[in-house]
């Protein structure tokens, strides 16, 4: 796996969230103050409740800007040798074999990117997981405590 087409890809993700949030908040502005949204009686909320929308649409726009801008902070080709914000990662499950790339990112933790058959979780070092193989190197062994039940990783890779 190539770490410039996970950031080509995670910079699209992005700013494809920032379009839906704009999106959102355009539409649920013009739904706050569309004539059909003035209140007709002291008891109907309809306008009330369209503002308060656009005003948490507003915010998941702000919220975008903000990742993004905290992302170009983190972009970065360099390969290092261990997990740090930054860094493309590969784990393995020693009791399934299964395997999964981990881009650790500052934010947008759980975001999925996928282009072709290929799949990257963005993944914080807040996380339970992001903790737990911070500061690891290739080839270390790592015991995650998983809905209760341990599992042993192994770090395959680092970009």
């Amino acid at each position: 796996m190539k770490k410039i087409v996970v950031i080509e890809a995670l910079k699209l993700a992005l700013e494809g969230k920032l379009y839906e949030a704009k999106a959102a908040a355009d539409s649920a502005r013009q739904d706050a103050i569309h004539e059909q949204s003035a209140a007709e009686t002291q008891y109907d909320s309809l306008s009330i409740e369209s503002g308060y929308l656009a005003e948490g649409q507003s915010e998941r726009v702000e919220q975008a800007i903000s990742s993004i801008n905290a992302f170009k902070e983190v972009y970065s080709l360099n390969i290092t040798e261990h997990v740090v914000e930054g860094a493309l990662v590969r784990v393995s499950d020693e009791e399934t074999a299964a395997s999964s790339w981990y881009f650790i990112g500052p934010t947008e933790g759980g975001l999925k990117i996928e282009f072709g058959s290929n799949h990257v979780m963005i993944l914080t070092l807040a996380s339970p997981l992001g903790q737990a193989i911070t500061g690891k190197s290739s080839g270390d062994e790592v015991e995650f405590n998983f809905n209760g039940r341990i599992q042993y990783l192994c770090i395959e890779n680092i970009l």
